[in-house]
């Protein structure tokens, strides 16, 4: 069998107030204009393995309703950007927000098998603007790494999956947002389904409804859900807490999320049922290990949830997702990155590895043949500083370049561990930016040229 042994999450920095879309109380969460699902994943993954870990993986699953490219690999842009072998195995899933929870069940499938299994979901939820998508999404990234039961905080236990033919929520390829049919027959169609799935996966784990501590019900149409609290007969404090009023309903990685934050909060022993409703239903039972409070991440949901800006205007959010027409910078528009130079460097682009002189330990950033120091040639290993923090030493602000959000930060960041580089600066407000502010390092999209989307690492403040 298999089970989960480790997890991250990541949900953005920025959030948007729905009074500012008239559309009542709470916020969403949103993606920074250089973040995509790709990078929320990268983010929530890097939670969920400690560094030099990642060679153990063999398998990486990839989950998302928004990919960055349509036809392209973007488990490849995860794979590179968490430095995981060549040798890997990569799927990705999409089409439905169900397959976030199915991805797991995959997951659970190849890591039984044998070997170890990284499952990553990560969406950018775009409504039309006035919707009730736009209004009640979200955005966020989660990551699981699965392996043997022995290992596991979290064993799976039973599991059940139903599919079902029907026009409830649906986007066309050349459709700017997703159209969803009248509530009520969705509902009535789905809610009986999930009700004897949830019963399957409660029969293979030899469960009742009152033995579970929680219940986490996601769905694409939240009235799908409403019937099985009272069918079950489950109590309120069994519960998840669906994050509306905080995140949003984050597509496929909502169920994760969800997950992750029950996991933030468990106890060994405790039973996890999660579901996840659209276009039929997956269905999770899980049990909490002794292991549990040994591998939970450095950032639990509610961590990211309360580090935040809560004032993003609404004319932005809607220019950063391009639906918003807007006079763009006065400059040439960027050229598109070239495949050989992106190649060569590709561990320093994308996973930013640097390199330390093993003469005199100087670090190097970008990586270097010859020493600064002491002058020593090819007599460096590979340094890995994606994990690494720094200070800011120097900054400026340039008000001219190509950006979605000048001005643009560029700050000098020396690194704790030695080594000094020019980054642009993220998640930040120009006026707050100080020599000797704390920063850590973060995978973004500097710019999309001719079509080609530009990865890179960036600086934030840290969360």
């Amino acid at each position: 069998m298999a089970g989960i042994v480790r997890y991250g999450s990541y949900v953005p920095y920025f959030r948007l107030q729905r009074t500012t879309m008239g559309a009542g109380r709470g916020e969403r969460a949103v993606a920074s204009y250089d973040e995509d699902s790709a990078s929320l994943a990268v983010e929530a993954a890097r939670e969920a393995f400690p560094a030099g870990e990642q060679h153990a993986i063999d398998t990486l699953i990839f989950a998302t309703t928004s990919p960055p490219y349509a036809e392209k690999l973007n488990a490849a842009t995860i794979q590179a950007a968490l430095d995981l072998p060549e040798s890997i195995r990569s799927v990705e899933l999409g089409a439905s927000t169900r397959m976030g929870v199915a991805a797991l069940s995959l997951g659970c499938d190849v890591t039984a098998a044998g070997g170890r299994a990284l499952v990553c979901a990560g969406d950018v939820v775009i409504g039309a603007p006035g919707g009730a998508r736009e209004a009640g999404s979200g955005d966020a990234g989660v990551a699981f790494l699965l392996g043997p039961d022995a290992e596991a905080i979290a064993q799976v236990v039973g599991r059940a999956s139903a599919t079902v033919e029907l026009l409830d929520t649906w986007r066309r390829p050349e459709d700017p947002f997703a159209k969803q049919w009248e509530e009520r027959f969705g509902a009535e169609v789905l809610a009986p389904v999930l009700d004897a799935t949830a019963r399957r996966a409660l029969r293979s784990a030899g469960i009742e409804p009152g033995q579970l501590d929680s219940v986490i019900l996601d769905a694409a149409n939240p009235r799908a859900t409403a019937a099985l609290p009272r069918a079950f007969n489950l109590q309120p404090t069994q519960l998840a807490d669906p994050l509306a009023d905080r995140v949003g309903r984050a597509g496929c990685a909502h169920a994760g999320l969800q997950l992750a934050r029950a996991l933030d909060r468990a106890t060994p022993g405790q039973r996890i049922l999660v579901a996840s409703v659209a276009d039929g239903v997956d269905v999770m039972v899980l049990q909490v290990t002794e292991r549990i409070a040994e591998h939970r991440p450095k950032h639990r949901v509610d961590d990211w949830i309360a580090s935040k800006r809560n004032d993003l205007p609404y004319n932005t959010y809607l220019k950063w997702r391009g639906i918003l027409p807007f006079e763009p910078p006065r400059r040439p528009d960027p050229d598109r990155p070239a495949a050989p130079p992106m190649r060569r460097s590709e561990r320093w682009k994308m996973a930013f590895v640097g390199s330390r002189c093993t003469v005199c330990g100087t670090g190097h950033l970008p990586p270097q043949r010859v020493c600064v120091h002491c002058m020593a040639v090819d007599k460096m290993q590979p340094e890995p500083y994606s994990a690494q923090h720094g200070q800011v030493a120097t900054y400026t602000l340039d008000y001219l370049a190509y950006s979605l959000q000048p001005p643009v930060v560029l700050a000098v960041v020396d690194f704790a561990i030695g080594g000094r580089f020019t980054c642009e600066l993220t998640d930040v407000e120009p006026k707050d930016v100080a020599i000797g502010n704390e920063v850590e390092m973060s995978f973004r999209r500097l710019y999309t040229g001719m079509g080609v989307h530009n990865y890179f690492w960036k600086a934030r403040p840290r969360r």
